[in-house]
């Protein structure tokens, strides 16, 4: 699977990717909202391969793509990566089921992540908006959710950038580094991406 944007090629994620994503996981700037400290090259392939275990799912239920930078018209170096995952309807597994999809499986969350030498340049938004758009256009999704630590005020950013509303705050639900964090919730339904 392809997405491209103005700036971005957003692509299936291939096995070679993971000493990519390990160089910029161990980014003390990346590290700053996720509990680890580090992290090791076993745990960036096990990342990795996650989403190639996703891509063969049947049907296909979670997105997380590579997000690269162009290069010659093909997608050139990973700088992160932004992904749809499928949530079942909340009556599962009572729903009806059509085909391969449970009626009301609309729903999904989307999440991103970028090394931190490309923050600040628009590309996590527009490799959201891209994700986004292909969640309602192509998976006919009515619902978009996220969430980020509180603190994580650039993240928050991107998503009301999208038009994500705040529809929450969770006080003090997440512990890591010694220390409480809040985290904010975040959605957005068909008809408001379609204004």
């Amino acid at each position: 699977m392809q997405l491209i944007t103005r700036r971005l090629i957003l692509r299936d994620f291939v096995p070679e990717d993971w000493p990519a994503v390990l160089a910029y996981q161990r980014d003390p700037r990346y590290l700053r909202f996720y509990p680890w400290t580090d992290r090791t090259e076993a745990e960036a392939q096990e990342f990795v391969g996650r989403f190639l275990a996703w891509q063969q799912e049947r049907p296909r239920r979670r997105f997380q793509l590579a997000i690269t930078l162009p290069q010659d018209g093909a997608a050139g170096p990973l700088i992160g990566n932004c992904g749809l995952r499928r949530k079942p309807p909340s009556n599962y597994p009572a729903a009806g089921v059509t085909g391969d999809i449970a009626e009301g499986d609309l729903a999904a969350d989307i999440g991103y992540e970028l090394n931190p030498d490309y923050w600040g340049q628009g590309y996590a938004t527009e490799a959201a908006r891209a994700m986004v758009n292909f969640g309602f256009r192509e998976l006919g999704l009515q619902r978009i959710d996220s969430w980020c630590i509180a603190d994580n005020t650039a993240s928050a950013r991107v998503l009301e950038r999208l038009g994500f509303r705040q529809e929450g705050r969770l006080r003090r639900n997440e512990y890591f580094k010694g220390r409480y964090w809040d985290t904010l919730l975040y959605g957005l339904l068909r008809e408001e991406w379609e204004t």
